[in-house]
């Protein structure tokens, strides 16, 4: 066990661990954007992620409002859903032996959350559309909590929702930032580089199951 404890908690990243873009193949979900919605990956970036994403990921905005705004500051036809719809559909692949490995980590009695920054639509969209919600016992989001990764406010928030107490809590994230913020907090946590399988990391870790 790394960190000397029994982990009993597994908080799991999103974006980059269990779900990586493009169910066609391995790109982002907006590299073919401007051939198919005729909109710049490049504006869309600019105006409606860079300038409004600090306070939709911590929901003091919603995402539906700011992308409307942006779409019509470019004049563009698309409809916000229409934006929305393809985006999630669109980044949306599923790393099936990370699936995997948490339902087995869950029979054999790990509690599995995914902690991770999102904003409250496609929260929703990976838990019911996607069908997440079946596969672990819940989600932790910056904007339920706001407060994202890597802020200490984030850890705090999860970590007495989850009901355990830190050292019992580990983090599998792809950003190293987040990594050191849970570690300070005084949860395990791991580097995820998709090198070792995550039944391993929690063998290592001394999970539970």
């Amino acid at each position: 066990m790394e960190g000397g404890h029994k982990v009993r908690c597994l908080m799991l990243d999103v974006d980059g661990v269990l779900v990586h873009g493009c169910p066609e193949g391995n790109r982002g979900w907006s590299t073919r954007l401007q051939e198919d919605l005729g909109l710049s990956p490049e504006e869309l970036e600019q105006g409606g992620f860079v300038r409004d994403w600090p306070e939709i990921v911590v929901g003091r905005m919603g995402l539906r409002p700011a992308l409307e705004r942006f779409l019509s500051e470019v004049g563009s036809s698309v409809s916000a859903e229409a934006l929305l719809s393809y985006w999630f559909a669109k980044d949306s692949r599923i790393d099936m032996a990370v699936l995997d490995d948490c339902r087995a980590a869950r029979a054999g009695g790990l509690a599995v959350y995914l902690a991770t920054n999102q904003e409250h639509l496609r929260a929703a969209y990976l838990m019911q559309d996607m069908g997440l919600g079946a596969e672990v016992e819940g989600i932790f989001h910056s904007a339920q909590l706001g407060a994202r990764k890597p802020s200490p406010e984030f850890y705090a928030k999860a970590e007495r929702l989850s009901g355990l107490p830190a050292p019992e809590i580990l983090l599998v994230d792809d950003t190293a930032a987040n990594v050191d913020a849970a570690r300070a907090a005084g949860w395990q946590a791991v580097h995820w580089d998709g090198r070792e399988p995550l039944a391993e990391i929690l063998r290592r870790c001394g999970a539970v199951c």
